[in-house]
């Protein structure tokens, strides 16, 4: 792995560190290159990225902290967790190494649930089921101003996590989180419930990016032989939960959704769509209550 070399001048332009940062990320096989320096430096100098677009100097202290930070790039560290933050929906999310990185495909959870809930105030209650940052649960608390929370995870520090996201977010005081394997201490019905459940399958793991594969807690990732135990797990439970005009909304890996599809029917749900990704990728599974209720997305 290419290094960069130890700072000399008391300052450097920021296009020479720029260029020698994007060779040593490009050597390492780093996707986009070019944006995680630019990226890096912007955070090591407590600047905006665009800030650096006219080549600005760069003081000793930013540099040295700059060069510290490439290499863990380099060696694949996911960008947001050496920033400590991703950026989805409409908010800032803090990440650590005991959650999973946000993924902009997940943002079409959200955009599934407001297309079939088009009246704000007909949700008061949302649940999230393995919340890990809560980026889920909280971007849908802010479109849902009626709402309150529940976000639920196995993973204790995870759900630390989530508490920090929603005190930064100033949306305390309308969520809860537990501590919960699945549904297991969860009580009461709820007009949403979302998930963003593991899904891989446990063969799969040396295909995945080196970002995913040694940086994301597998809590989160694996799902068994095929990557659908946790939707074995969760269907045919789940519809209790459901308020009579409760929408469901679970995330699925490429290739999964005709099968969740099929075990949320098998356990008495009715399916209500599957909304695809900006990849065209079949990634949300929605179902609602078997029993029909006319005017579905007005009610």
């Amino acid at each position: 792995m290419k290094a960069l070399k130890k700072k000399s001048d008391p300052a450097t332009s920021s296009d020479a560190l720029l260029a020698e940062a994007r060779q040593a990320l490009e050597a390492a096989g780093v996707p986009n290159a070019a944006l995680d320096a630019r990226l890096l430096l912007a955070h090591a100098m407590g600047c905006t990225p665009e800030a650096l677009l006219s080549g600005v100097d760069v003081a000793a202290d930013p540099e040295q902290a700059f060069r510290d930070l490439v290499p863990r790039r380099a060696a694949r560290e996911p960008l947001a967790k050496i920033l400590g933050y991703r950026d989805f929906w409409k908010d800032r999310f803090r990440v650590t190494a005991d959650t999973l990185d946000p993924r902009p495909e997940t943002e079409t959870v959200i955009e599934a649930i407001l297309a079939l809930r088009p009246q704000r105030a007909s949700v008061t209650s949302i649940l999230d089921l393995g919340t890990g940052t809560a980026c889920l649960l909280l971007s849908l608390l802010r479109e849902f101003p009626q709402a309150q929370g529940l976000g639920v995870d196995l993973s204790e520090k995870a759900l630390q996590v989530a508490e920090a996201n929603a005190h930064n977010l100033t949306l305390a005081d309308r969520v809860q989180f537990l501590r919960s394997d699945w549904l297991t201490a969860v009580e009461g019905q709820f007009d949403v419930i979302v998930s963003n459940p593991p899904y891989i399958a446990a063969g799969d793991r040396a295909r995945l990016m080196p970002e995913v594969r040694e940086h994301d807690p597998a809590l989160a990732l694996f799902a068994g032989a095929e990557g659908l135990d946790a939707y074995r797990t969760l269907l045919p439970r789940v519809g209790a939960y459901l308020a009579p005009k409760g929408l469901l909304a679970l995330e699925v890996g490429a290739g999964q959704a005709s099968a969740v599809q099929a075990l949320g029917e098998a356990a008495g749900l009715s399916h209500r769509g599957t909304v695809n990704d900006l990849a065209g990728i079949p990634r949300v599974i929605l179902f609602q209550p078997a029993t029909p209720v006319k005017d579905y997305a007005n009610a």
